[in-house]
């Protein structure tokens, strides 16, 4: 292959094997280094959080109201303390402890999502790439026809031309582009890592108040089944005095159907307390059939007395969905930047050094040698409008993160808010359900002896035999509310997961058992 020699921008000619002297690609590279720094579009800055926020226009009290029994101490709001990782060892419970371990190490949904993470974070190394030099080496043998000059005049025979090259590209990233893409896909990563560290919280939730619930079904059913005996008994009181004359037969239709009426009640919350079985399965990462849980009890659990409640300025930092709603935001910002960068020249730099020969014997000599420095310069002078609608839509994207973020935000204090209100109302609903209870269960004690004494009639025994039943069912209730209602505080709070770090991992979960 006959080369041409290389001419300085000159015009005059190099000889072969002549150092290259600065020229423009040399004076671009250093126009690059110069602008290294600049980057079109914002820089991105976290938000800020604005000084009147809060979660209640009062302050909180000291501590909520106590009443006699399981569940009923008071509980001491600690403003200003960090919530626990692992706050879900508050309760006191071991079998609750294995079931949210078991569940971060086997639950598909943290697979997921560390999937997602780990493909979030390849994909930033796939965009950082691009801030570097491309190096590739070639090497090929192409079989053609074409006129070839020859001493004698031209052939038009076959023949094989063989090339072996290295190739070196790179683009100029004199305003930016690249840099903020690069920005853009770590800011994805970032939000991924968040999602993870909300899928932790999310499932950890998820098991405790589901086993809370398992636990006030299981006293529901427990309670029903000794009402249902109580009515037993007092049938079985009733037909043995039908059968002197004692009781006329509406007396044991009516007896019989409190027996059916309270039986009835049974099987709904058999059903409920199966399905949460059921669902703990799947949070577990297991199949119904393959689920080893332990019956929970909601005597087994402890109400935590002492509850951290976070600074906001703390929670916006602390809770995932806001910290992956801020690197959204981050990334809009990124992508103004793209976008921004696109309407600027784009320089990219070239160069090959290679051999071509017609013989494989002559590729790596010295006539075979080719190579070559280019310097392509891409300025967009016309593109119908796209590329500014493009900024305009990466804008309108800013926007919208913006206004996300801000969502999230309020929904946070919100959610905190909410929770705090309801620890103080549940703490006085079940001292209200205790009391009621106490009073409806000395009524029927004193109704029962009345009605032994004949001084009051059967359905009265029967009406304060029902109103025991419901205040009992609530005073479970009231409990399994105070409980779930302190998880779901734990929760509204970020679960103690302010950074990536101590997301508990399945081997760092094993702590909490």
């Amino acid at each position: 292959m006959n080369v041409q020699p290389f001419r300085e921008p000159d015009g005059r000619s190099r000889p072969r094997g002549a150092p290259v002297r600065p020229s423009l690609v040399a004076c671009s590279v250093g126009l690059a280094l110069v602008l290294a720094g600049c980057a079109a579009g914002p820089d991105f800055r976290a938000p800020t959080l604005a000084d009147e926020a809060g979660y209640r226009a009062t302050a909180l009290p000291a501590s909520t109201a106590s009443t006699d029994g399981p569940t009923g101490d008071a509980q001491r709001f600690l403003e200003g303390e960090q919530v626990p990782a692992l706050w879900w060892t508050g309760f006191g419970s071991e079998e609750l402890n294995r079931r949210v371990t078991e569940a971060l190490a086997n639950s598909p949904t943290v697979a997921s999502a560390q999937a997602a993470l780990r493909k979030a974070q390849e994909e930033a190394g796939v965009a950082r790439g691009q801030l570097f030099p491309s190096l590739d080496a070639a090497l090929g043998a192409n079989r053609q026809k074409s006129p070839v000059a020859t001493g004698g005049g031209f052939s038009t025979s076959p023949y094989t031309v063989y090339n072996a090259s290295v190739d070196i590209g790179y683009t100029l990233d004199l305003f930016g582009g690249i840099r903020r893409g690069v920005e853009a896909q770590r800011a994805l990563a970032d939000y991924q890592q968040f999602q993870l560290e909300g899928t932790y919280l999310s499932l950890a939730s998820n098991v405790v108040t589901t086993s809370i619930l398992e636990a006030s079904l299981r006293e529901q059913i427990r309670a029903t089944e000794e009402i249902v005996e109580a009515y037993r008994q007092q049938y079985d009181l009733v037909d043995k005095q039908f059968a002197t004359g004692a009781k006329s037969q509406g007396d044991v239709l009516l007896a019989q159907s409190q027996v059916a009426t309270a039986r009835a009640g049974l099987p709904a919350l058999r059903k409920a307390l199966e399905r949460s079985r059921t669902q703990l399965a799947v949070y577990l990462g297991r199949f119904p059939s393959q689920a080893e849980l332990e019956a929970l009890d909601l005597d087994a659990l402890t109400l935590p007395g002492e509850v951290p409640v976070s600074l906001p300025s703390v929670l916006v930092r602390q809770r995932p969905d806001i910290r992956a709603a801020e690197a959204r935001l981050h990334e809009a910002t990124a992508r103004v930047g793209v976008a921004t960068a696109n309407l600027f020249p784009n320089i990219g730099l070239s160069a090959s050094f290679g051999s071509q020969a017609l013989d494989r014997g002559d590729l790596f000599g010295s006539s075979a040698e080719a190579w070559s420095l280019g310097l392509n310069l891409l300025q967009p002078i016309f593109r119908g409008g796209s590329l500014r609608a493009q900024k305009r839509a990466a804008q309108a994207g800013l926007d919208q993160a913006a206004a996300d973020y801000r969502t999230t935000v309020l929904t946070a204090f919100q959610n905190v808010a909410d929770s705090l209100r309801a620890l103080e109302l549940d703490a006085e609903s079940l001292a209200s359900q205790s009391a009621a209870q106490e009073a409806t269960s000395n009524s029927l004690a004193l109704t029962r002896r009345q009605y032994e004494d004949g001084s009051v009639a059967y359905l009265q025994v029967l009406d304060a035999t029902r109103l025991y039943q419901q205040t009992r069912l609530a005073v479970i209730d009231a409990r399994a509310t105070r409980l779930a209602d302190t998880a779901a505080l734990y929760a509204a709070l970020g679960g103690g997961f302010a950074d990536a770090g101590d997301a508990p991992a399945p081997a760092e979960a094993q702590t909490a058992r």
